[in-house]
């Protein structure tokens, strides 16, 4: 469990550090750049083997049609973690596509894994999402959406939406559970 609870601390420091401590960020420069992205390869690093070292403790039983919400859910988080929102026609007004889809992955997550680890990991990942969409808006509060792309636009990035969710899907089967029934 160290290394899991590490390797989220690890994440919450890397992202938060420009927004929490904006000086010392900015006199690290471009190195910075460099350096936060190492401690966040090293975050996941720790999180993934934190992960899966723990023992598989109960907290609760999902139901078995979790598994369709969580593909369904699972579109979606690669839908507004994917350039469409900020170049459609249907969310460009939003302002942190990313953050949300990455709060839609935690939730689709927390919703088929009823294990201690699955919990700390996703609901850790979900209430960081929530903190940083609070730290932007709070340290950036003037913003101005991207102008209105086309329809075309997202339609293109949810059918790439649609292809990776089956290539994600097949790494995951190959690595861990399938996520797909059958």
């Amino acid at each position: 469990m160290a290394l899991l609870i590490l390797g989220i601390i690890l994440w919450w420091g890397a992202h938060l550090f420009k927004r929490l401590a904006p000086a010392q960020r900015a006199s690290f420069g471009d190195k910075g750049k460099g350096l936060v992205a190492l401690l966040l390869v090293l975050s996941v690093i720790l999180m993934v083997l934190g992960y899966r070292g723990m023992d598989y403790i109960h907290v609760w039983a999902p139901m078995p049609f979790m598994v369709h919400i969580n593909n369904t859910l699972m579109l979606f988080a690669l839908y507004f973690t994917s350039p469409g929102p900020k170049k459609g026609a249907l969310f460009y007004k939003m302002r942190h596509p990313m953050l949300t889809g990455f709060k839609i992955w935690a939730v689709a997550h927390l919703l088929v894994n009823g294990d201690l680890a699955s919990v700390i990991l996703f609901g850790s990942m979900l209430a960081w999402a929530v903190v940083e969409v609070i730290t932007i808006n709070k340290s950036e509060p003037n913003w101005q959406p991207n102008p209105k792309g086309s329809i075309a636009k997202d339609a293109m990035f949810f059918v790439a939406s649609i292809v990776l969710l089956g290539v994600i899907g097949y790494i995951h089967g190959l690595i861990g559970p399938s996520p797909f029934p059958g």
